[in-house]
C-alpha cells in the first residue's frame, strides 16, 4: 500500500491537497466532507484527546513533547486510530494500493502517526499563520483536545497560539523517511511547478484543481490583528515576510 498523510493546522489549505489527491485516484476514504477531511472524526478527536495527557504543558507558550514522543503508544489510542482509518486500513489493497487521508487534527498526533506508519509519505502543508488565523476551525481552542495553553477571551490569539503549538510539535518530532514541506502560496501561484515536485516525490501524475489567487495574502486586507510577534521564527523558517512593527 501506498498511503500518503496531510499534515497541517485547520485553515492551511489542506483541502487543496485533499482535493488534488482525490482527482488524481488517491482513495482518501467512503466518505469526505467539503473541506476533503475523512468522516467521520469522532474517532480521531477522541484519540488526540489520548495523545494530549502524554505533552506536559510548561507555562506560557512552551510545552514538553518529550514523554509524547518516547511514550509507549497506549492501545486505547492504537484503537481509535483503526477504527477512524477503518476504510484506509482495509486489505482491499488491490482495488486502489494509493491511499491517504486528511484531516486538520491528525497535525495533533503527528509523533504518534509516524511511528505507526514510518514508511508512509508525509505532507506538511503550511500557510502564513496570518491567514491561517482568519478563519474559525475546531483546534482553535486546544483544551478541547485536553492540551494546556494561557487562558484568553482574545479570538485571533487563541488560533494563534493553536497555530504555534502545532508547529512547535512538528518541529519537536524527528522527521518521518518521507518527508515534504508544500507552501499553499505556492501551489496556488504556482500550481504547475509545485505539482511536478509533488509528482516526482509521489511518483505518480497527479489531477489540477482551480485555484483561486485571492485566496492568498487575505490578511492584507484583514481590520483585525493577524500577526503575534511569537510567529517570527516559523515565518522564517517557512520564507514569509517579517511585518515591520513600529
Amino acid at each position: 500500500m501506498s498511503l500518503v498523510i496531510v499534515i497541517g493546522r485547520g485553515h492551511s489549505g489542506t483541502r487543496a491537497i485533499s482535493h488534488t489527491l482525490y482527482a488524481s485516484g488517491v482513495y482518501m476514504g467512503n466518505l469526505l466532507n467539503r473541506s476533503g477531511d475523512m468522516m467521520p472524526p469522532q474517532k480521531m478527536y477522541d484519540a488526540c484527546r489520548v495523545a494530549a495527557n502524554y505533552v506536559d504543558w510548561m507555562g506560557g507558550l512552551e510545552w514538553d513533547f518529550s514523554r509524547f514522543i518516547d511514550a509507549d503508544i497506549p492501545q486505547e489510542f492504537t484503537d481509535l486510530l483503526d477504527d477512524y482509518l477503518g476504510a484506509i486500513l482495509s486489505h482491499e489493497y488491490e482495488r486502489n494500493p494509493r491511499r491517504g487521508w486528511k484531516i486538520p487534527e491528525t497535525t495533533l498526533v503527528y509523533p504518534w502517526i509516524v511511528r505507526r506508519f514510518p514508511d508512509a509519505k508525509y505532507i506538511f502543508w503550511v500557510r502564513n499563520p496570518r491567514d491561517c488565523i482568519l478563519g474559525r476551525h475546531g483546534t482553535d481552542d486546544l483544551r478541547r483536545f485536553g492540551i494546556d495553553y494561557p487562558v484568553t477571551d482574545d479570538l485571533r490569539l487563541r488560533r494563534a497560539i493553536s497555530w504555534k503549538y502545532q508547529y512547535d510539535l512538528v518541529r519537536a518530532c524527528p522527521k518521518p523517511r518521507h518527508w515534504l514541506e508544500v507552501r499553499f502560496e505556492d501551489f496556488v501561484l504556482d500550481q504547475e511547478a509545485t505539482l511536478q515536485r509533488l509528482e516526482d516525490w509521489l511518483g505518480y501524475p497527479l489531477g489540477r484543481i482551480i485555484v483561486r489567487p485571492e485566496a492568498v495574502n487575505r490578511w492584507k486586507h484583514d481590520d483585525g490583528v493577524n500577526y503575534f510577534d511569537f510567529f517570527e521564527p516559523a515565518m522564517r523558517d517557512f520564507g514569509y515576510e517579517i511585518p515591520e512593527l513600529t
